[in-house]
């Protein structure tokens, strides 16, 4: 189950963050945003994309939206974002519960530079009801510390 290899991981690597459990959905930005009480910008979703034959996770803003010229900028080629079954197949995790822990394999992870708005951020967990609540900066960690401008943000 991927929240169990999501709740493993933590206790390996940040046995001081939890996974939260919540009854309700948290599966899109908008219900992850409402059941934690902030801005959908502060759910820190993550994006599975293919660049030529790489694949790599890229955790961005909730309400940033990826930029083909940025990314492709960033990345060295036009990026695609993987469908249901290569997500799955890549992270162990169903969409509505993609993140960067739990993973079944390395693999390369870039946060994006839009989520330093932030200095507290909330990914998915593993499943469609489990979030990890944990300051910006430590998420960069544990996710290798890689950053990239691929995305764009709303107008405030």
């Amino acid at each position: 189950m991927s929240l169990d290899t999501v709740k493993a991981d933590l206790a390996a690597r940040a046995p001081d963050l939890a996974v939260i459990v919540t009854p309700d959905s948290t599966a899109t930005v908008e219900l992850a945003a409402a059941v934690h009480g902030v801005a959908p910008g502060q759910i820190a979703k993550t994006l599975a994309i293919r660049v030529g034959e790489s694949e790599f996770l890229l955790v961005t803003r909730g309400d940033a939206r990826l930029s083909n010229q940025k990314a492709k900028a960033a990345f060295g080629g036009r990026p695609r974002m993987l469908g249901p079954e290569d997500v799955l197949r890549l992270t162990s995790h169903a969409v509505g519960g993609v993140c960067p822990f739990g993973l079944p394999a390395p693999l390369t992870v870039y946060c994006d530079t839009s989520l330093r708005t932030y200095d507290e951020v909330i990914p998915a967990g593993g499943s469609t009801h489990a979030s990890v609540r944990l300051p910006l900066d430590r998420l960069v960690e544990l996710c290798g510390g890689r950053w990239a401008d691929a995305c764009d943000v709303p107008a405030p």
